[in-house]
């Protein structure tokens, strides 16, 4: 990208400059012997044209919207509309998720995000004994059309895009929501939206499995098939890389692993007998936004061009959209300390702010108290309006990829992409994501458990964790699930079974039984399924019998 005259040039201005800088350290010694970011890229104390003097501006960067996206999806970004501001919300019953539904959107959020309680993700309803205890508590309960009904009354589904946080029932809960749409008056093909639907990243980080992963893949597959034909709008995936970092991986890993899990998933689809323009211009992705702030910006500039690539030269997909990596990006969970929870707002602005320099498309960002409790309203405001301040107030929306052209940020990116690349390339070797569960599962462990040692070391500061620590009160109005959520929600399941048409509701299960144990298209027959009231507990359970359950393998 630069003359060569000039940057010889710079070579040598640089290597006087660090001659100067040594004198300097051997009188007053710089506060760490090495800097490095949280995936190990060690830092240079300045960045010049030299470093990134092999970069090709047209290959490399090129333009915004155009390949290979490292500068953005679309050609004006922000200046366009801004990102999707869709916050994460679940708690206790549909009525009370509805409830702040409607004040978020009140408030100015663009989009809704669901956030479902642990027997619905794992496909249990809440009158189930394993999910005793747990009904309401991490999200909303819903076991059947009714609920899903109740989680949307007064939203009209054409005009808002929902996210569902939901993977191994995905299909399921999609049903339930074009079913809603249908009462609605709202067409399927009017619908937008987000599918988390990413079985993967189960298996290697978070856990809300049930299925196999052939019969989980056969699911995903599904969707991707009924979706490009009914509800083209919708993004039938999420391939997600955030659980992935919450569980302690690098942002090196985060893409590289989330990657594979997509490169596992458009194999899929092909080998099912799908053309790869069909169904990977719905594919989405769904990062993290850690602490270390350029490193961040440059892995989401990274994802996209290696993303790119991948589509392009390895699946040989032809629609500029199946290039793009479109992703929502959440603020770290686990960042978020219990210790002096205010100092949590401040993470998170900052870790929007690198969201947004990056070029995600939507955006959630936590509320302070996530460490103690499920956030308050209070505290669910003031994380909307950090978004809002990013995008009204401080220009950083203005322009596209301002810091595209940083010596460093180029630089960080272009080695984030290749140390991504090395790892699918280990990935392919052991034969794709769905076989390398455990080679991921260790790598990560191994990074979680050296960033817990710089944490316990004192190496890496955490405020009020292991430096400026105070003794405070506890914080008080906290959000408490009522603990008779799960009594209301076995009541309702009473009244349902005894006042729908159960008959029906046996037929449909057996069709579903019988259908699961084909290559038919599964979807029609969850839809016929909820819309005659069948639980998503009873549902799951006639898939169970078919598939049986998956065994997690104890990695050490």
């Amino acid at each position: 990208m630069f003359d060569k005259d000039l940057v010889e040039k710079i070579k040598a201005g640089k290597q006087k400059y660090n001659e100067k800088l040594d004198k300097l350290k051997s009188k007053r010694p710089e506060r760490q012997p090495q800097f490095v970011t949280d995936s190990g890229i060690e830092i240079d104390t300045l960045y010049t044209p030299e470093e990134i003097e092999y970069l090709s501006y047209e290959n490399d960067l090129g333009f915004p919207g155009s390949f290979p996206y490292t500068r953005g999806v679309q050609p004006n970004m922000y200046r366009g509309r801004y990102w999707t501001m869709r916050q994460y919300a679940g708690f206790g019953t549909a009525e009370e998720t509805n409830k702040r539904f409607r004040y978020l959107l009140e408030q100015g959020q663009t989009g809704l995000s669901v956030a479902f309680d642990l027997p619905t993700q794992i496909g249990y309803d809440s009158d189930h004994q394993l999910a005793m205890g747990e009904v309401g508590k991490v999200g909303v309960a819903i076991d059947s059309l009714l609920d899903m009904e109740t989680l949307f009354d007064q939203i009209p589904l054409d005009k808002v895009s929902t996210s569902m946080t939901i993977n191994s029932p995905a299909a399921i809960l999609l049903a339930m929501y074009i079913a809603v749409a249908e009462k609605q008056g709202v067409k399927a093909d009017q619908l937008k939206g987000t599918i988390q639907n990413d079985i993967l990243k189960e298996y290697i980080a978070r856990g809300t499995y049930i299925f196999p992963p052939d019969h989980s893949m056969r699911l995903i597959t599904d969707i991707f098939e009924y979706c490009a034909k009914e509800v083209p709008s919708w993004n039938t995936i999420s391939i997600s890389g955030y659980h992935i970092r919450e569980a302690g991986s690098t942002a090196v890993q985060e893409v590289a692993f989330t990657l594979a899990d997509g490169i596992a998933y458009v194999q899929a689809a092909i080998n099912a007998g799908l053309d790869v323009d069909a169904f990977a211009p719905r594919l989405s992705f769904f990062f993290n936004a850690h602490l270390n702030f350029f490193e961040e910006v440059a892995k989401f500039r990274a994802a996209r061009r290696l993303w790119a690539r991948v589509m392009k030269e390895r699946f040989g997909a032809k629609d500029p959209k199946s290039l793009m990596l479109r992703f929502h990006t959440q603020t770290a969970g686990c960042t978020l300390t219990a210790q002096q929870p205010d100092v949590n707002i401040m993470r998170v602005a900052f870790q929007a702010l690198s969201a947004v320099l990056g070029g995600t498309q939507s955006l959630h960002t936590n509320s302070r108290d996530e460490a103690l409790a499920l956030p308050s309203e209070s505290s669910v405001l003031i994380a909307l309006r950090t978004q809002q301040v990013i995008g009204y107030e401080i220009g950083v929306a203005d322009t596209v990829d301002p810091l595209g052209g940083s010596y460093f940020v180029e630089k960080l990116t272009d080695e984030i992409e290749k140390r991504a690349m090395d790892y699918i390339k280990k990935i392919d070797d052991i034969g794709g994501a769905p076989k390398a569960i455990d080679f991921m599962q260790k790598e990560i462990q191994k990074s979680a458990y050296r960033y817990q040692q710089d944490i316990e070391s004192g190496k890496k500061t955490v405020i009020g964790v292991n430096k400026f620590q105070l003794d405070t009160d506890k914080p008080k109005d906290l959000l408490k699930v009522d603990p008779e959520v799960g009594k209301r929600q076995e009541a309702k399941l009473a009244k349902l079974r005894s006042e729908r048409d159960n008959e029906k509701v046996r037929s449909v299960l057996n069709q579903i039984k019988q259908v699961a144990q084909t290559s038919e298209n599964l979807m029609p027959y969850f839809i016929e399924a909820v819309k005659s009231y069948a639980t998503l507990g009873e549902i799951c359970g006639v898939l169970r019998e078919v598939y049986g359950e998956y065994q997690q393998q104890i990695v050490f």
